[in-house]
């Protein structure tokens, strides 16, 4: 096993991340692979047959992201900050410990992860690799939680890429739209366990708006890009000399950007609302009923 050749890649349990872990391991990397538990560890490392060093990591614990420096090489090529959760619903019907805890991971563990290896990175001439998505450039309705949290990651990666110029690390956002993996598989369960949480009241607001997310999860699933697709960027920006700053993955994203960039405000709020199925006006007598409940 080459450590000079050594990643920590975080998040690898399953989905993008673990995908990411394996192709990069039979690439002759090795790969740190953050797991939430000993079995995926194990399981993962089975698979790999050789490359990858499992390691217990919950990137909003402070304890594990210490005990890094028990584990990790002297020098790192690559973080490859891929750890994330989401969280969906209108905004007003998001609980604030939701909203807490997808910032502490998406957003808080990145930040925590990458200032813990940054002492490796420079040592080993490495880079920040930081998994975003389109969602941080263009702000869809339902998913406004986790847009935020790619908006604030899309921020920290800008900056250092400006701050740790001066040593040589680059710092590459990658920004795949809806990627293919469970997560999106399971996209109708997650909706209905959300519209589950929700309080009555705002079942009967949002009524009309769930109704549009359950018609249009079915498009969004088949319109996903494949994981290889997300995984190729990835090993690119780890073995490119010189990576880009972002790398946009697939052309529906690319499409996305460009319009939401040249589209007004009003007409793409517009445009946004009836994708996702959206009613123009609210029912004022659902409204008058949520209120009084």
């Amino acid at each position: 096993m080459d450590r000079s050749r050594a990643i920590l890649l975080t998040g690898a349990s399953r989905g993008l991340g673990r995908a990411t872990a394996l192709r990069l391991a039979a690439s002759g990397w090795t790969v740190y692979a953050g797991v939430r538990t000993t079995a995926d560890g194990q399981a993962l490392a089975a698979e790999a047959g050789s490359g990858i060093v499992p390691v217990e990591l919950d990137v909003t614990s402070p304890e594990q992201i210490a005990a890094l420096d028990d584990v990790l090489p002297e020098r790192l090529h690559a973080v490859i900050n891929n750890a994330g959760v989401i969280a969906d619903g209108p905004i007003e019907a998001v609980e604030t410990d939701r909203l807490r805890e997808v910032f502490e991971v998406n957003v808080f563990g990145c930040i925590a992860v990458t200032q813990a290896v940054l002492p490796r990175l420079r040592r080993g001439q490495g880079r920040v690799i930081i998994m975003s998505s389109l969602s941080g450039r263009v702000t869809t309705p339902w998913t406004g939680v986790y847009c935020a949290s790619k908006a604030a990651i899309e921020s920290i990666g800008d900056a250092l890429r400006i701050e740790l110029r001066p040593w040589g690390i680059p710092v590459t956002l990658v920004e795949p739209n809806a990627t293919a993996t469970d997560m999106w598989s399971d996209a109708d369960a997650m909706v209905e366990a959300t519209v589950a949480a929700m309080r009555p009241q705002h079942r009967v607001l949002y009524a009309d708006h769930i109704d549009g997310v359950r018609r249009g999860v079915p498009t969004m699933q088949k319109r996903a890009v494949p994981v290889s697709k997300v995984v190729d960027v990835v090993e690119k920006a780890v073995e490119s000399r010189s990576p880009r700053a972002r790398y946009l993955v697939g052309i529906d994203s690319r499409l996305a950007h460009i319009g939401a960039a040249l589209t007004p405000t009003r007409v793409l709020d517009r445009v946004l609302a009836a994708a996702m199925g959206f009613p123009k006006r609210a029912d004022v007598s659902r409204t008058v009923n949520a209120h009084q409940r």
